[in-house]
């Protein structure tokens, strides 16, 4: 969004390194891993001390000079006891965390700031189509984007195949849904198609191996959600958020338990940049 609404000349951007590492590393009794903000220069290591990872793209935080994306968190409220997630939208007056919830920060950006935005005509929560996007958020995030964690990170095999069985029924149902129509809420993008957009660029690279998530591939299975994430990649300054070298690297070697050895597959991306068939419905 901050993108699209060409945003970035007037709200700062930090990314994140995409490798975790423990935050307090002085504390013995402090096993927490996470996010850090450091540059690119020099190659990590995985917490475990498992391989050596360049990247490039990462942004250190220039205005608070944080380390961890912890420390943000505990700059805020010192008795914070939560998650340290992102993204996080940081207030420079305040000095504190404005709002660390995905959702809500997209719908911050698409109106708040319109009298600095570039593109301040885009919109992606219509009043118009408030009902219909409300209503297809419910099922496209709780059963397809908080899906395959439900699949990736379940502790037994009835609740796995459970989340399994779920998952596919409702790529199934949005597959169905965007063979008549453009979009997922009919002929006009909103901010529901961003959240699927999301879960799906990532699914045969990640979901798929990672998370066990491996009934149907999109790129071959899912002729319309494959064009669909085409379609959405190609829009205005969409491209350019998106880095899938970060994507795989966070992913593969945040999680110990599931990759105790930080290997990050190869895979065969595809070029999101390829022509799409979703003119079709125009």
């Amino acid at each position: 969004m901050l993108y699209m609404k060409g945003l970035e000349g007037v709200i700062g951007v930090s990314i994140a390194h995409p490798v975790w590492g423990r935050t307090k590393p002085e504390d013995p009794k402090d096993q927490h891993i996470g996010w850090f903000l450091r540059g690119d220069e020099e190659p990590v290591q995985s917490a475990l001390g498992r391989g050596s990872f360049l990247c490039k793209g990462a942004i250190p935080d220039h205005i608070n000079h944080a380390k961890t994306i912890r420390e943000l968190y505990e700059k805020a409220d010192p008795n914070y006891n939560g998650r340290y997630s992102v993204p996080v939208l940081w207030c420079k007056q305040e000095s504190t965390i404005v709002c660390n919830e995905s959702a809500i920060i997209m719908e911050i950006l698409n109106t708040a700031f319109n009298d600095f935005a570039r593109f301040p005509e885009v919109d992606m929560f219509p009043v118009d189509l408030e009902v219909a996007q409300r209503e297809a958020t419910g099922w496209v995030s709780s059963e397809i984007c908080e899906g395959v964690y439900k699949c990736g990170f379940a502790k037994t095999q009835e609740d796995y195949t459970n989340a399994f069985h779920t998952l596919f029924a409702a790529l199934d149902r949005l597959e169905a849904l965007l063979s008549t129509q453009r979009y997922i809420c009919g002929p006009r993008a909103t901010g529901v198609d961003l959240r699927a957009f999301l879960a799906l660029l990532r699914f045969d690279e990640v979901y798929f191996v990672y998370f066990k998530c491996n009934k149907k591939m999109i790129r071959f299975s899912y002729p319309n959600l494959f064009n669909f994430v085409k379609d959405v990649y190609q829009w205005d300054n969409v491209a350019r958020s998106v880095n899938m070298e970060h994507i795989k690297m966070t992913y593969y070697t945040a999680h110990p338990d599931l990759n105790t050895f930080a290997i990050v597959p190869i895979g065969a991306p595809d070029d999101w940049a390829s022509p799409h068939d979703r003119h079709r419905f125009q």
